[in-house]
């Protein structure tokens, strides 16, 4: 579905019915997406037995929405992806995966889950622990919050092994849904942006991990300077490597709180998935610099987990996860108010939304 789809949108706008080609392209979608559904969710099934062996966190579990409820909503995140694609909002995902590297994908993951389950009983995290291509002189320069094993997953964030797996991990955790997620911020992200020549427009995306978003932001904005930045060298080369030679895209190792740019260098900045991993005091330090290197008027994007609050009949989901799951901060993150780390360095918050388990912010830096 190329985004310079003018016919296509005209034909919306007139209420005009779907052509031929159109609902090829929804039967196309729709298929796609159950099997990818399907997928993931026999993986995470696999997963979940060793879940369900925890039994109940030592702390208050609020209602959880069942089986049906989710799976409405991922429905329902999906018929809004496509009808975006359809507006011309955002490009359709360029990438389509590899059916071999999903089935290599699937094997490692696989193999890796009993180990991953002794850690979890053990509550053992740090990542260097038992592997052996990480030693104390590839830890010494990162941040202490960061060396942790977040989920439990062997090599946490520092190996090129982990960099492989880690995107089959995350669409294991979210049933096939992370990607229609992130993609739920563009739009409000375009309106933010609009009026500026691509070619002076200067993106930047935190912790950027295995490059999934930063390509998307290349993807919708090809003229644009798009950055990704990440503590992990491993990651970084993975990211490196999946996004291939492209003009104007970069990728820089750093970490988030301590940003080398100058003030105002870049057009929009976006952390996605970053915020509920970060202690509360690098929280407020990453908000801080996310506003610095922003220019007045530019745009602040955040993709995150729900909040408390955001749907109080799921408030159950974001108890039971920091226990099945090793996420030190995340119990502090649901409850932060994220506006009051932004409004102190001059940007308030101008539009939000919620697409099934994560919630999209932007923030506007005050001229």
């Amino acid at each position: 579905m190329p985004h310079s789809g003018s016919a296509r949108l005209a034909d919306r706008r007139r209420g005009a019915p779907p052509s031929p080609a159109m609902l090829g392209r929804r039967t196309a979608y729709t298929a796609y997406q159950a099997v990818r559904v399907a997928w993931y969710a026999g993986h995470y099934a696999l997963a979940f037995r060793s879940l369900a062996s925890l039994g109940p966190p030592p702390w208050p579990v609020g209602p959880v929405p069942d089986r049906a409820a989710l799976m409405r909503d991922l429905a329902g995140l999906f018929r809004r992806d496509l009808a975006n694609m359809e507006a011309c909002a955002y490009r359709a995902p360029i990438r389509a995966p590899s059916p071999w590297r999903e089935l290599r994908r699937s094997r490692l993951f696989r193999r890796d889950l009993p180990v991953v389950d002794r850690r979890r009983q053990s509550r053992e995290v740090i990542a260097a622990t038992g592997d052996p291509a990480l030693d104390e002189a590839d830890l010494a320069d990162l941040p202490a919050y960061f060396r942790q094993a977040f989920h439990f997953q062997t090599g946490g964030y520092l190996t090129a092994e982990s960099a492989e797996l880690y995107d089959m991990q995350v669409e294991v955790l979210f049933t096939g849904a992370a990607g229609a997620m992130r993609r739920q911020v563009l739009p409000e992200m375009r309106a933010a942006l609009a009026g500026r020549p691509q070619r002076r427009l200067r993106l930047l995306d935190l912790a950027c991990g295995t490059g999934r978003f930063t390509a998307t932001l290349k993807d919708n904005w090809p003229g644009a300077q798009v950055t990704g930045l990440d503590l992990s060298p491993a990651y970084l080369e993975h990211a490196r490597r999946r996004a291939g030679p492209r003009p104007r895209m970069d990728w820089r190792q750093g970490a988030a709180e301590d940003l080398p740019w100058p003030d105002g260098h870049f057009d929009a900045v976006s952390a996605v998935f970053l915020f509920h991993e970060l202690p509360r005091k690098v929280r407020a330090r990453v908000a801080a610099e996310m506003v610095r290197v922003t220019r007045p008027g530019g745009a602040i994007v955040l993709v995150d987990s729900l909040q408390k609050g955001d749907r109080p009949d799921w408030d159950g989901l974001l108890d039971l996860f920091p226990h099945g799951f090793h996420e030190p901060y995340f119990r502090d993150y649901v409850q932060a108010d994220l506006p009051a780390l932004f409004a102190p360095h001059g940007a308030a918050l101008q539009t939000e939304g919620i697409a099934f388990l994560s919630k999209h912010q932007v923030f506007r830096r005050h001229g």
